[in-house]
């Protein structure tokens, strides 16, 4: 079904798109830069830093011409952060994505400014570098309370304790009073020259923590990466635990065994489920904008699955519509509509 909009919604293969993860301005974003390697890297100053920052430079290039993608506007070129968020509307007009989730944005007050400015179609997520600090509970709760920001994102690989202490339980119990979903990064982070392991980048310590806070929803982002086992079992274990599409997922290619995305999706969705399935861009910079790509691949490998279009649509849309809060979101096709509402009566 080819089709851009039904009636006065847009629509992609007569799929209403909720995209659960994007950046906002992430070369001037201090948390991801905490993870960047050859993308958005800085000029160093050592001469050896110097030269592995020209090997992981080039190995973010060659990553970026395998998918045609446009390098990174130079920082000369920005133009500010509103010009920015308007180019992003006009992304989600040009690709006929309904609602776009950002997970960072330079800090929570920075993510307030830009979901005002999306005319509706921006969802925003609070960020931080560590649950444990002093204080992250309280400003996790303005970020919801004060900011209208509907998640927590948090990158597994920058805390300072391991995900299961219970030192961390306040941010969680504060999830839990507002409803909101966190999304925790494991695996390996960054680009070319990033962060490949550390104490705290496995999802198996998630289990302790989704078991005694069975209220709050946890979504791992990019299939959990190269744990992809440890997922799967803690998704068994915690039927609070998501696990979302988002980026590339290039990272199958340095698995010991043959993976690709198509396996991903097979055996999430034979295990699991659609219902617990969320798709995500991981779309950041410019040129590049909203990475269409991924989407098409991700659709199109799960109509040749065969999937049902409503198993398509809570994919695609349904199931990041209600993890963060679009209230009355439902299809546009009323055939999916009806068919989403039948699944959650029945």
């Amino acid at each position: 079904m080819h089709v851009a909009r039904i009636g006065d919604r847009p629509v992609v293969q007569g799929i209403s798109i909720v995209d659960f993860h994007l950046h906002f301005r992430m070369p001037f974003d201090p948390l991801t830069q905490a993870l960047s390697g050859g993308q958005f890297a800085c000029e160093p100053e050592a001469p050896a830093a110097a030269l592995r920052a020209a090997k992981v430079a080039g190995m973010s290039a060659a990553w970026r011409r395998s998918w045609d993608f446009a390098d990174p506007e130079p920082a000369s070129a920005d133009e500010g952060w509103e010009a920015e968020a308007d180019r992003w509307v006009a992304e989600l007009d040009g690709h006929h994505i309904e609602y776009a989730a950002f997970v960072t944005a330079g800090g929570d007050e920075a993510m307030a400014r830009l979901t005002a400015r999306g005319q509706g179609r921006f969802m925003g997520m609070a960020a931080m570098a560590d649950p444990f600090e002093p204080g992250a509970a309280d400003r996790f709760r303005l970020a919801v309370t004060e900011h209208g920001l509907r998640g927590l994102k948090l990158f597994a690989p920058l805390m300072s304790a391991r995900i299961d202490d219970p030192g961390a339980d306040p941010v969680w119990r504060v999830a839990a009073e507002h409803q909101v979903p966190v999304l925790i990064h494991f695996g390996h982070c960054g680009s070319a020259g990033g962060i490949a392991h550390n104490a705290m980048i496995e999802p198996a310590w998630l289990e302790a923590v989704a078991k005694r806070h069975p209220d709050v929803t946890f979504v791992i982002p990019h299939f959990g990466i190269q744990h992809v086992q440890q997922v799967l079992f803690l998704m068994w274990a915690c039927p609070n635990v998501l696990v979302d599409t988002s980026g590339s997922n290039q990272w199958v290619r340095f698995m010991a065994q043959k993976l690709t995305l198509e396996d991903l999706f097979r055996r999430f969705y034979e295990t699991h489920g659609p219902e617990r399935i969320v798709f995500g861009t991981d779309s950041s910079w410019f040129p590049r904008g909203y990475a269409r790509r991924y989407l098409v691949d991700q659709l199109r490998i799960c109509w040749e699955m065969g999937m049902p279009p409503a198993d398509v649509q809570q994919i695609f849309g349904a199931n990041a519509a209600g993890l963060l809060g679009i209230k009355g979101w439902s299809p546009a096709d009323p055939e999916l509509a009806r068919a989403l509402s039948d699944l959650r009566t029945g």
